[in-house]
């Protein structure tokens, strides 16, 4: 686990341009005091020279969940995006000359609840990030990495 320090200093002194980095976010919803939360957790994987195993970072909060429909969190899964989107501004910098790619734990499957902000999230990370979003199942910062850290 560390902060942005950490993973900015880590980026510096320890990778090369060969080295690819995925950004993704995952929550998970509780209850307390019969208000609702969520627990969000930012991965910032760090493929070392893209085939030397990774290291791995976790960013986390907890924010007020403000979605009336548990089936469509439509609140929740933005404030994902936005997490993720504000961790990549915040280490862009440090990122040139490296692949990066933005990971988001949502389904493009209209079944899905998550599928609710799946337009709205691709284009928000294109027109902020300029990067072409992977959604499930090619997500795996989000879908993995951040979602076992919850």
């Amino acid at each position: 686990m560390g902060k942005l320090a950490d993973i900015r200093e880590y980026i510096e002194k320890n990778t090369t341009a060969q080295c690819k980095v995925y950004i993704g976010t995952d929550s998970k919803r509780f209850r307390k005091d019969n208000v609702w939360y969520a627990r969000f957790a930012t991965a910032v994987v760090i493929h070392k020279e893209s085939k030397h195993g990774c290291k791995v970072f976790i960013l986390e909060s907890t924010e007020r969940d403000y979605d009336s429909k548990m089936g469509k969190p439509i609140n929740r899964m933005m404030a994902e995006v936005y997490k993720t989107s504000e961790t990549y501004e915040n280490l862009k910098t440090f990122l040139e000359n490296r692949e990066v790619e933005i990971h988001l734990d949502i389904n493009p499957d209209e079944k899905f609840g998550s599928n609710c902000a799946y337009k709205q999230a691709i284009g928000f990370i294109k027109g902020v990030c300029g990067i072409d979003a992977k959604v499930k199942p090619f997500a795996l910062a989000a879908s993995f990495a951040a979602d076992n850290h919850l």
